[in-house]
């Protein structure tokens, strides 16, 4: 009678459930990593491979090995698992009166208090470097992924409305293409709210190489997209890996933009009479 081979069991889907099993397979360096994450899960899954590797002190490609070693594509997979490993299966969700009224209470306070944590962090000296660049730039390319595209096309066309030369690529090919194609003295914005978005990264990194002037807009301090930064203006929402903090990552990053946009144009008087002439452009568009 033919043997039948027996199949190795599945490992845990969650990161502490592969770390128990693994623990005694680590290296050294493996082992403080997974020991840290074990002991202070909550925060781990907020903060950034930077962030990470500063606080055990270890390099990002430790963090990253460990990853791989658990079974992980990369360190955001590794997050998401380990979301659901601290925040376990979500409660079922309210129904009846009134429940819609309490949510759309808790999402205003939600908004103003992220809108005074992003104006407590504003640094009008680092505005002013940006808003000068933006001003005189001959063009501006914005770059940024996800929700944060979506501001990007937003703020582009808010400069557009000024008479600057804005342009922004969903496309990451062809926003890389752009940026080694834009004149000297262009400026590169790119938008990441967790700041470890790889293509907005590669673009400042891109623009950065060839001497343009980069802007990062983002909540993490510290995260690869503020490497290739002349200038950080930061806005404040925690996103958790599981749900998608569309509300707080909006409202931040759009101050901060409004606020920019103020300051641009207070440098560029010529941009009243364009705002005029812009809003005409439309006027037939409306009945």
């Amino acid at each position: 009678m033919p043997t039948v081979p027996l199949s190795s069991p599945a490992p845990p889907a969650g990161v502490l459930g592969r770390i128990r099993l693994q623990s005694s397979a680590l290296s050294p360096s493996l082992k403080r990593v997974a020991d840290h994450v074990s002991l202070d899960a909550d925060t781990v899954m907020h903060q950034t491979i930077t962030e990470l590797a500063l606080q055990v002190g270890v390099g990002e490609a430790t963090i990253t090995r460990l990853c791989r070693k658990l079974g992980f594509a990369g360190f955001h997979a590794f997050k998401i698992a380990l979301a659901t490993d601290v925040l376990g299966r979500p409660p079922p969700k309210p129904s009846g009166p009134g429940i819609a009224q309490t949510h759309a209470q808790a999402l205003v306070r939600q908004c103003a208090q992220t809108l005074e944590d992003t104006a407590h962090l504003h640094d009008p000296a680092v505005m002013d470097v940006v808003a000068e660049a933006l001003a005189r730039a001959p063009r501006v390319d914005l770059t940024g992924q996800g929700n944060s595209g979506l501001l990007a096309q937003y703020f582009a066309h808010r400069l557009m409305r000024l008479g600057i030369t804005a342009v922004v690529h969903t496309d990451p090919h062809l926003a890389a293409v752009s940026i080694s194609a834009m004149p000297r003295g262009g400026v590169v914005i790119g938008l990441s709210g967790s700041g470890s978005t790889i293509d907005t990264v590669q673009h400042l990194k891109l623009a950065q190489s060839h001497g343009h002037f980069t802007v990062s807009i983002t909540h993490r301090a510290s995260s690869p997209v503020t490497r290739y930064a002349s200038a950080v203006l930061f806005a404040s929402t925690q996103e958790d890996p599981l749900t998608d903090s569309v509300l707080g990552t909006l409202t931040s990053q759009a101050l901060v933009l409004e606020m920019l946009y103020a300051a641009v144009l207070a440098r560029r008087p010529e941009s009243h009479a364009m705002l005029r002439v812009t809003a005409e452009s439309v006027v037939d568009k409306k009945y």
